[in-house]
C-alpha cells in the first residue's frame, strides 16, 4: 500500500511539477557557463592585453574611471594579474539596485565597451530563480525543488532492484528494449545517473527559495549561528546621510596586507552613506574555488579593519555554507564538477517527457481495463451515502464528479460515484441527496453514455420529493443549446419534487470562476473547506482598543482577550466566523535586520503603489536569519527581494452587538524566547489604539443551526473563542438549552472567561458546565472524558434534536470526542449527525 501510495504522488507531481524542473534545468545550464560563453562572444570587450607593469592600483583607476564618467564608484571587481577586464559599477539612481556597469581595462584604466548578450543570460537567470514573474515565481520554483527530493528519494525506493549489490542493473541501460519499457529504463536508469547532482542541487537552490531553509542551514553549519555572514556592504544612498568618501590608497593597502602577494581577485563594495563600513571580498591563488571569499569590513577613510573573516580560518562546516553558490553549480570540484552538473541539469526535460510519455500509456490501460469491465452490475444503494450521478464524453465530466466526491469525503460525508448509464430508479428513489455532474454533447445532445439514462429515467413520472439536489452542467456556449442536456435533467428533477440544495452551475468551456463556484457551494453544504481559492475580500484596518490577559500565573503561555474596533458601521460577522490577520514585524526586530545593511529605516520606498519609509515597508516582510544574499542591495531592490508576511487565522470570540470584534489569543514562544510573529504582533507588539489589518471570513460550516435546538459545545484552550461566539448569539436570541464542556490547565490561572461562563450558569443561559482541568489532579482529565462520564445525558439531548459544536485542537482533543461520540453512539449514527448538519467542527 505504501509503495502504490509513493507510485502515485510520484507520477502525480512528475506532471504537474515536471515542466517547470524541465525548465529550470534547461536555464541552468545555460547560465552555467555564462562567464566563458560571454567572453567568447565578447572578446575585445571582457579580454585585455596583460602588462608586465601590473594592474593599477584601486586609488589610481577608480580616479580614472571618475574623470572619465563624471560619477562615483561605487563597487569595483578586479581580477589581479590577469587578462580579465574589470568591472566597475557606479552610484545606482533611486529605485535600481545596482548602478551602471562598465567594463575597464585594469591596467590601463581605459573603457573596453559593453558586452552583448548580457540580457539574454539575465532573462536566463530570472526564469531559473522566478519563472520571470517575481515572488510568485519564486515560490512555485521553491516548491517544485521540494518535488525534486521527493523524486530523488521515491524514484530510488520505487526501483530498488532484487539485486541491489548489481552495478550494472542500477547503471546500465539496454538498447534492445522497446516501447514502455525503454522509456521506463531511460526514466529510471538517467535519473540514477543524475540523483546525486540533483539532491545537491535542490539541497543547496532551497536556500534562495524558503527563509525557513536557510535558517537551518546557518544553525547547523554556520560557526556562530547567531551572526550573519557577509554583513555590510553596497547599498543604495538614501536621503539621509552624505555620500561616502574613501581613501582607497588606505583601502588597497589593508588589502595587500591581509591576502599578501598571492592576492588573485579583489572586490570593493562602498557603503551608502557617509559613516558605514566598506566591505572587501577577495580570493588568493591558493584558494580551492572561485567562491571561497575572504571578507574585510573596513573603514572606507583609515583602511582600519573592522572584521576579517578567512574562508581557510573556518570549519569545515562553515566553509560548505559559505560555498554554498560552488556546490549548487558544481564549481566547488573545478570545471569537471561544473561540466557534470550542466549535463545532468540538461538531462532534466528528460524525464519530464519520459514520465509524461508513461503516464500516457498507464491512462491507455486503464481506459481499456475501464472498457473490459462495462456490464459489471453496479454496487447496491446506500441511502445514507450522497450520490454523484456522471455524463461525460470527453472524461471531464468524471473527473470532475470524482473531484466532487473528495470534496464531500474530506468533510465526512460517505459518497457513491455513478456514470448516469448506471443510476437507476431505485437509486433515485432510495438517495436522499445526489449531485450530477452533466456535460452536454454537441448542440445540446446528452453525451453518448447518457442517452439510455435520458430514454429510460427522465421520461418516467418518478415521485422524488425525498431527493435534494444539486446541478454542475458543462458546455460550450458557442452553441445555441448551451447545457441542453443538464437543463433537461434539472428540469425535471424539479418536476418530480426533488429540492434544489443550490441553483444549478453553468460552466463555459471549463470556466475556473464557474467551477469554483461550484466547489464554494459545496463547502457550503458540508462545511468543509473548498479544494479551490475564489476571490477573497481585501483586508481593512480594525482598531485594537483592548488587550486583557486572561490567564496571569499561569505554568503555560499567555492567553490574551483582544478587542477590535471596525473601520466603519457596515463591517460586521456571523458567531462562527473565523478571522484572518495580517500581522508585522515588531521595531525591534525591524532594527536588528538592518543592522550593518548600510540601510537607513527613513529611506523612501514604493510597496504597492504607495510611498512609505523601508521601516514601514519591513514591518509587512519576512525578515531572514541569513542576509548574505542581501549585501549590496539598495532599499527598494532590498523590500522587492523579501517575501510578504502570511496571515494567521482566529477564530471570532464576539458578536456584533458586543461592539467589539474578540479574539483570545495564546502567545507562541519559540525556543529562543521570542514570541511568534502573528501571536507577538497582537498581544506584545502593537499597542493599543494601533491599526490591525484584517478581514473577516465566512465559516458558514460553523454558523448557528437554522432552526433553533438544544446545543452541546465542547473546546479547549483557546478554542473557547468560537464557542464564545456561538453562545453569545445563542443568549441574545434567547435560545436554549445550552451546554458547554471546557477543558485547560488549571482552574486557577486557566478558566478564561470565568465571571462570564458562571454568570450564564446563575441565569439559566447555561444549563451546564462541565470543565476538565488536566493538571489539578494526579490523573489528567480531558474534554473527551467529561463527555464520556455523560453519556446517558448526551443520548438524551441527541435525542432532543441536539446538535454538536465542537472548537479547538484537532490532535487530543478533538480526536479524542470523535472516538467517545463513536464509542457512545456509534459510527453510522455520528455519520448520520454529519449530514444532517448535527455535528460541527471548527479545529486546528
Amino acid at each position: 500500500m505504501f509503495k502504490k501510495t509513493l507510485f502515485q504522488l510520484h507520477w502525480f507531481f512528475g506532471i504537474t511539477a515536471g515542466l517547470i524542473l524541465a525548465l529550470m534545468g534547461f536555464t541552468g545550464a545555460t547560465v552555467s557557463f555564462q562567464d566563458e560563453l560571454l567572453s567568447l562572444l565578447n572578446p575585445t570587450v571582457l579580454k585585455v592585453e596583460k602588462l608586465d607593469s601590473g594592474t593599477l592600483p584601486p586609488a589610481e583607476l577608480v580616479r580614472r574611471v571618475e574623470a572619465t564618467e563624471g560619477k562615483q564608484v561605487s563597487m569595483l571587481w578586479v581580477a589581479v594579474g590577469s587578462d580579465d577586464a574589470a568591472r566597475i559599477f557606479f552610484t545606482p539612481p533611486a529605485g535600481e539596485r545596482r548602478g551602471q556597469l562598465r567594463y575597464v581595462d585594469p591596467y590601463t584604466g581605459t573603457y573596453q565597451g559593453d558586452a552583448s548578450g548580457q540580457g539574454f543570460f539575465d532573462l536566463m537567470l530570472q526564469l531559473h530563480r522566478f519563472l520571470a514573474i517575481g515572488q510568485t515565481g519564486r515560490q512555485i520554483t521553491g516548491a517544485c525543488t521540494l518535488m525534486l527530493i521527493f523524486f530523488c528519494l521515491s524514484g530510488l525506493y520505487l526501483r530498488w532492484p532484487r539485486q541491489a549489490l548489481n552495478w550494472r542493473t542500477w547503471l546500465t541501460l539496454d538498447w534492445a528494449k522497446k516501447g514502455r519499457s525503454f522509456n521506463w529504463d531511460l526514466h529510471s536508469v538517467a535519473g540514477t545517473w543524475c540523483m546525486i547532482f540533483y539532491l545537491l542541487a535542490a539541497l543547496t537552490g532551497l536556500s534562495w527559495s524558503y527563509e525557513w531553509y536557510n535558517k537551518g542551514l546557518q544553525k547547523l553549519f554556520s560557526d556562530s549561528p547567531n551572526s550573519q555572514q557577509r554583513k555590510g556592504g553596497r547599498g543604495q544612498p538614501g536621503p539621509a546621510g552624505p555620500a561616502p568618501v574613501a581613501d582607497y590608497d588606505a583601502i588597497w593597502a589593508t588589502i595587500q596586507q591581509a591576502a599578501g602577494p598571492q592576492l588573485s581577485m579583489y572586490n570593493v563594495r562602498m557603503p551608502p552613506v557617509a559613516g558605514q563600513p566598506a566591505t572587501v571580498f577577495y580570493l588568493r591563488s591558493d584558494s580551492p574555488h572561485e567562491r571561497a571569499f575572504n571578507q574585510i569590513v573596513l573603514d572606507p577613510v583609515s583602511g582600519a579593519i573592522k572584521k576579517h573573516e578567512r574562508y581557510a580560518d573556518k570549519s569545515y562546516k562553515a566553509q560548505l555554507l559559505t560555498s554554498i553558490y560552488a556546490l549548487h553549480v558544481g564549481s566547488y570540484w573545478g570545471i569537471a564538477g561544473r561540466i557534470l552538473v550542466t549535463i545532468a541539469s540538461l538531462c532534466m526535460p528528460l524525464f519530464f517527457i519520459t514520465g509524461w510519455l508513461l503516464y500516457l500509456d498507464r491512462r491507455r490501460k486503464k481506459r481499456q481495463i475501464k472498457q473490459a469491465r462495462q456490464g459489471f452490475a453496479a454496487p447496491d444503494s446506500d441511502a445514507s451515502s450522497w450520490l454523484i450521478g456522471f455524463a461525460s464524453q470527453s472524461g471531464f465530466a468524471e473527473q470532475l464528479a470524482w473531484q466532487t466526491a473528495g470534496q464531500l469525503q474530506a468533510a465526512g460525508l460517505p459518497v457513491r460515484v455513478q456514470p448516469l448509464a448506471t443510476v437507476s430508479e431505485q437509486d433515485l428513489q432510495q438517495a436522499s441527496n445526489a449531485l450530477f455532474v452533466v456535460s452536454t454533447f454537441g448542440d445540446g445532445e446528452a453525451p453518448d453514455s447518457a442517452r439510455g439514462f435520458e430514454r429510460k429515467i427522465l421520461g418516467q413520472p418518478l415521485g422524488l420529493s425525498q431527493l435534494n439536489y444539486s446541478v454542475l452542467a458543462l458546455g460550450d456556449s458557442q452553441y445555441p443549446h448551451f447545457c441542453g442536456f443538464a437543463t433537461r435533467v434539472q428540469q425535471w428533477l424539479s418536476e418530480r419534487g426533488a429540492q434544489s440544495l443550490f441553483s444549478p452551475v453553468q460552466v463555459d468551456s471549463g470556466d475556473p470562476q464557474a467551477l469554483h463556484h461550484w466547489q464554494q457551494q459545496l463547502g457550503q453544504l458540508t462545511g468543509g473547506a473548498p479544494s479551490a481559492n475564489w476571490q477573497a475580500p481585501g483586508y481593512n484596518n480594525w482598531t485594537l482598543e483592548q488587550r486583557q490577559l486572561l490567564n496571569p500565573g499561569s505554568s503555560g503561555a499567555g492567553v490574551y482577550l483582544l478587542g477590535l474596533k471596525a473601520p466603519r458601521a457596515s463591517d460586521s460577522w456571523q458567531a462562527g466566523d473565523l478571522v484572518e490577520v495580517m500581522p508585522r514585524q515588531s521595531p525591534a526586530a525591524i532594527e536588528h535586520f538592518l543592522q550593518g545593511l548600510g540601510l537607513s529605516a527613513e529611506t523612501q520606498v514604493q510597496l504597492d503603489g504607495l510611498q512609505e519609509s523601508l521601516a514601514q515597508a519591513l514591518g509587512g516582510r519576512q525578515l531572514p536569519d541569513s542576509r548574505g544574499h542581501l549585501v549590496g542591495m539598495h532599499a527598494q531592490a532590498l523590500v522587492d527581494a523579501l517575501i510578504p508576511l502570511q496571515m494567521r487565522e482566529y477564530s471570532i470570540a464576539s458578536i456584533p452587538d458586543d461592539g467589539l470584534l474578540q479574539l483570545i489569543v495564546r502567545q507562541e514562544r519559540h525556543a529562543d524566547g521570542s514570541l511568534g510573529l502573528g501571536s507577538g504582533w497582537l498581544t506584545a507588539h502593537a499597542n493599543p489604539g494601533s491599526a490591525i489589518s484584517l478581514r473577516v471570513r465566512r465559516n458558514s460550516g460553523f454558523h448557528l443551526p437554522a432552526e433553533p435546538c438544544p446545543l452541546i459545545l465542547l473546546g479547549n484552550g483557546t478554542g473557547l473563542a468560537g464557542l464564545r461566539s456561538l453562545l453569545k448569539a445563542r443568549i441574545a436570541n434567547g435560545q436554549q438549552p445550552n451546554w458547554l464542556l471546557f477543558g485547560e490547565r488549571n482552574a486557577a490561572h486557566d478558566f478564561y472567561c470565568r465571571d462570564e461562563l458562571q454568570g450564564w450558569m446563575a441565569s439559566g443561559d447555561l444549563a451546564r458546565l462541565d470543565l476538565a482541568f488536566s493538571r489539578d489532579q494526579a490523573h489528567k482529565v480531558y474534554v473527551q472524558d467529561r463527555l464520556r462520564e455523560s453519556a446517558d445525558e448526551v443520548r438524551r439531548w441527541l435525542a432532543d434534536g441536539a446538535a454538536i459544536y465542537i472548537c479547538g485542537s484537532l490532535q487530543g482533543m478533538a480526536a479524542g470526542v470523535d472516538q467517545v461520540l463513536i464509542d457512545m453512539l456509534g459510527e453510522q449514527a455520528l455519520q448520520a449527525l454529519i449530514e444532517q448538519g448535527r455535528y460541527r467542527r471548527d479545529v486546528y
